[in-house]
């Protein structure tokens, strides 16, 4: 199997364009300071993404930026303090601060050149249009958990892209899915017969920082520690 096999790139935003847990844990630390705690960063984003993937399972229509503010409610309670709204409304309404990994947009660039480009996010389509400037690419289709009903892993959203790529004369085998959180996107994929690329963009870190953690095998056909790399690969033919 090479990257030249396939004709459409469906992307994962949040975590492997864009940096999502450096995102999370600045938006965080007004609260953090409130409660008077000095967390590591990871055990911070490991409660954040315990609290969120309960809240996506429960409310899987809310809209990101409602459901960010509600977790950010929830660990107030869980830290000991009282929620604050206007605290809370400001990390809803943070997404779009949220900074892209420094390899992101050459890669995109460059892969652009090369494949249609797709993005399969968690977000809702506000949170994402902030976003997009900062990718500095054009993409072929973008398609939120606000536009599906429900938020990854639930394969409705693979099903989602499936179809509507589908409708375009895409067929499954032509789609590669590049995706960082194994949780949020390669197991979804592995039950829906996709072939996907991991962005390990915590290889060095370890630990399972702000996605849920992975019961079940996982089986991915690429694995990467960046976008540049896999970038660099199909250049290089691979």
């Amino acid at each position: 199997m090479k990257l030249a096999d396939f004709d459409v790139l469906s992307f994962d935003c949040y975590g492997t364009l864009i940096d999502w847990e450096s995102g999370i844990y600045v938006g965080l630390k007004p609260l953090l300071s409130r409660a008077g705690l000095d967390l590591v960063r990871d055990a911070v984003l490991e409660a954040f993404a315990d609290h969120e993937s309960r809240q996506q399972a429960l409310t899987p229509a809310m809209p990101y930026a409602a459901l960010l503010a509600e977790v950010h409610g929830q660990l107030a309670i869980t830290w000991g303090v009282m929620p604050d709204a206007a605290e809370a409304a400001r990390f809803g309404a943070s997404v779009g601060d949220w900074p892209a990994f420094p390899d992101t947009v050459e890669a995109l660039r460059y892969l652009k050149q090369h494949f249609r480009l797709v993005i399969l996010s968690n977000v809702d389509r506000e949170s994402f249009s902030v976003t997009n400037w900062r990718l500095n690419v054009v993409f072929d289709a973008i398609h939120t958990a606000q536009d599906v009903g429900s938020y990854k892993p639930d394969t409705r959203n693979f099903a989602y892209l499936l179809d509507r790529l589908a409708g375009q004369g895409v067929l499954p085998g032509k789609v590669l899915h590049v995706a960082q959180s194994l949780f949020h996107d390669h197991v979804p994929a592995n039950a829906m017969g996709l072939a996907s690329a991991w962005i390990d963009r915590r290889h060095a870190a370890g630990g399972r920082g702000a996605t849920a953690p992975v019961s079940t095998d996982v089986r991915y056909d690429f694995r990467f520690t960046s976008l540049g790399e896999l970038a660099a690969a199909h250049r290089a033919g691979g």
